[in-house]
């Protein structure tokens, strides 16, 4: 097969459409960045050759080595065998524009809480410069932590997860950006290991696949932690958690944003009294939901003193 290769491809242009096929012809599922086979052919080729996707055109009638279309065509093939996740096969991912390193310790990047704060949540946030502390629970590849360090320049980040080989991924990532002193990466079961802090802001992409969604999800899905995805019966068994806990770890004014999933009817069963706001993003307005902390319901062993 290789040898063939070999004597059959010659540009990037010719394996793009390799992949292309290859991608139409097998039951592989897309939703892991690239929305359909060209979009993830063209992101999987330009990045393993290490070129620019977006100016991939300039591209496309190079003649590449043996090497290189063996390597691509490993990496097809990768894809459609194992159903392994593109990300995982080149090591990165996208998200809003910024670049993280991934790997199968954590999940891929696609948060819709990202595109908010790409508009430093605006409305909900009438200030940036008020957002003094952030907190990311369940950071994974610390995504969030990062945009929010980026888009938020005045705050202190804490990104917090319980899995330590996710916080490995994070810490490099915070590294790669030149964060480390302003993003904190903390071991962490939610808030546990915080101390008394409080914060501005606390965002939250957590485990909200249900039992019976997560036994039909592609098998692409298999590749990604677990512990990342399972959000229980209903969905909801660490968003309970979260804001069981957010009033007492958010300052006055403080804004908790959670993604759920499609668990906005799980939710609202859940919380019929809960004055929420369910923001718009690509996904719809059942993705993502705002509350203020005056809002959330008190916890009675709330922290003795905020933060510095």
């Amino acid at each position: 097969m290789t040898i063939d290769a070999q004597a059959n491809l010659r540009s990037m242009r010719d394996v793009l459409r390799y992949a292309v096929t290859r991608f139409s012809e097998r039951p592989i599922f897309f939703g892991h960045g690239q929305l359909d086979a060209f979009d993830e052919a063209a992101f999987l080729v330009t990045r393993a050759l290490k070129l620019p996707f977006e100016r991939m055109e300039m591209f496309l009638d190079a003649f590449l080595t043996h090497a290189e279309i063996n390597t691509l065509i490993e990496l097809v093939e990768r894809r459609v065998k194992k159903r392994v996740p593109v990300a995982y096969l080149l090591g990165e991912a996208w998200l809003q524009g910024y670049h993280f390193h991934v790997d199968s310790r954590v999940i891929i990047p696609r948060s819709f809480i990202a595109e908010l704060l790409k508009d430093r949540l605006c409305p909900w946030v009438a200030d940036p410069a008020t957002v003094r502390s952030v907190l990311d629970l369940g950071t994974g590849s610390g995504c969030l932590a990062v945009i929010a360090a980026d888009v938020f320049p005045d705050a202190a980040v804490d990104a917090v997860d319980i899995s330590v080989d996710a916080l490995a991924v994070a810490t490099h990532n915070v590294e790669e950006y030149g964060l480390s002193e302003r993003v904190r990466v903390i071991e962490s079961d939610l808030f546990e290991n915080l101390g008394s802090s409080r914060y501005d802001l606390i965002v939250c992409n957590p485990p909200y696949v249900t039992d019976e969604a997560l036994a039909k999800l592609p098998h692409e899905y298999s590749h990604e932690p677990t512990l990342a995805l399972a959000g229980g019966p209903d969905g909801l068994d660490v968003v309970r958690r979260v804001v069981a806990q957010a009033r007492t770890r958010l300052n006055a004014q403080g804004l908790l944003v959670i993604e759920v999933g499609d668990g906005r009817a799980a939710f609202e069963r859940e919380y019929p009294r809960l004055p929420v706001v369910w923001a718009t993003t690509s996904a719809g307005d059942d993705m993502v939901l705002f509350a203020k902390a005056e809002d959330l319901p008190i916890e009675a062993s709330a922290p003795r003193s905020a933060a510095a």
